[in-house]
């Protein structure tokens, strides 16, 4: 019997080695480390009967054709590593998805559809100050002046695409055509400790939540620390320290997740009360309606601590993003072969962005996650066991062979939870 989960840790193993000197793996989007990862994974997608190519975005892709005129279904992750990450985040995914479809080669299977794994470049946004690029790219909603933006040393994401193999003109035509899109799978470890606290291998996405965050100013009177009596501070600091301890109480309060992720005091010396604080707050939810509850709740709490403090609070939304919810029907097939390969099937959110976010934009998507030590990611201690992903490649396959392309949802993906 194959042991496909030994096999993808032989293979994560290799190609972590496609890596920058250093502690983990540092592998960013259209450099010598993302060329040599190329070339494996290239090897993965031949050995899985694909024909494989790379599109203008510097996307791989390996193509199992189906019959004439079939749909495709799409499967993939990222190849692209934060600096000094782990080896699984991303591109377990894509070593899984060639693994199923090698195992249905193994199996003789045929399926009514073609199959194409996407390797995608650049996910973390790490080398550039953008993410996403390729999926957007299928989506068709890639923003031609990302193009224009610079690495560290000053060079163009439009250049670095160019010296890679790539197109910024081509990409921006990329575009799939929804109506022979079937819909997108994604493989991704879980980043997080759910799945392990149930002791269960895998499970299923059921939305990729919604972000926004806050830009807060608190603004006091700085004075001698020595001199001026406490009852008489406006300490932009201590303003600060309750709004912390406000925004986890709100976390809490409306099931979700807020961070205070960044802070900077004012003049930050040792012997003068602060004047100013900043600091942002970001807050990720599975239901956009949520969110925004939390977030109109922030603006309430500010404005009770500024009064109680004798401070000056101004919080500014600076970003968001909806909430994508994945496919019903493409979630219960992925229930249906997790729960038969492992006793059951918990569902999760995942409250980190993926290219299925982006994805949605196109098809109907749906996410499996993996078990991960301690819930750990973006380090280098990030692992996930042999078995567990064996029994991911056991449950995408089985998902392939079942699938009926004649029974996708035709909804938007975007419009159930």
């Amino acid at each position: 019997m194959t042991q496909w989960g030994e096999i993808a840790r032989e293979r994560l193993e290799i190609i972590s080695m496609a890596s920058q000197p250093g502690p983990g793996v540092t592998r960013l989007p259209f450099s010598d480390q993302h060329e040599a990862a190329i070339g494996i994974i290239t090897g993965w997608m031949r050995a899985a009967g694909c024909a494989v190519h790379l599109d203008a975005a510097g996307t791989l892709v390996g193509r199992r054709a189906g019959p004439a005129g079939a749909g495709t279904l799409l499967i993939g992750s990222h190849q692209d590593s934060v600096r000094q990450g782990g080896c699984f985040d991303g591109i377990m995914g894509v070593a899984l998805g060639c693994l199923a479809l090698e195992k249905l080669e193994q199996d003789r299977v045929d399926l009514p559809f073609a199959v194409e794994i996407l390797a995608f470049a650049d996910e973390e946004g790490v080398r550039f100050p953008t993410a996403l690029l390729g999926s957007r790219a299928l989506a068709g909603t890639l923003d031609p002046t990302v193009f224009a933006m610079c690495d560290a040393r000053g060079e163009t994401l439009g250049d670095a695409l160019a010296r890679f193999g790539g197109d910024r003109d081509a990409a921006l035509l990329l575009a799939r055509d929804p109506a022979d899109t079937l819909g997108y799978l994604e493989l991704h470890i879980e980043q997080g400790p759910v799945l392990e606290t149930l002791d269960a291998p895998l499970g299923v996405v059921t939305a990729i939540s919604g972000i926004e965050r806050h830009a807060v100013t608190i603004i006091g009177e700085t004075g001698h620390a020595g001199t001026v009596p406490m009852e008489l501070r406006r300490d932009a600091l201590r303003a600060g320290a309750k709004l912390v301890e406000a925004v986890h109480d709100l976390a809490l309060r409306h099931d979700l997740r807020a961070t205070v992720g960044a802070l900077t005091v004012s003049p930050n010396v040792v012997n003068a009360i602060p004047s100013q604080v900043d600091l942002t707050v970001e807050i990720r939810a599975p239901e956009d309606n949520a969110r925004e509850a939390a977030g109109e709740d922030l603006a309430r709490i500010c404005a009770d601590i500024a009064r109680e403090t004798r401070t000056e609070i101004v919080a500014t939304r600076s970003y968001a993003q909806p909430a994508i919810a994945c496919d019903l029907t493409l979630r219960a097939q992925l229930q249906t072969a997790v729960r038969d390969v492992t006793g059951q099937a918990p569902e999760l959110a995942s409250g980190a962005t993926h290219d299925a976010s982006a994805m949605a934009d196109l098809c109907p998507v749906a996410m499996m996650f993996v078990r991960c030590h301690k819930g750990i990611s973006h380090s280098p201690a990030e692992h996930a066991r042999d078995e567990d992903m064996g029994a991911a490649v056991e449950a995408l396959a089985e998902t392939l062979r079942a699938f009926d392309p004649a029974a996708r949802t035709l909804a938007h993906p975007q419009s159930v939870i």
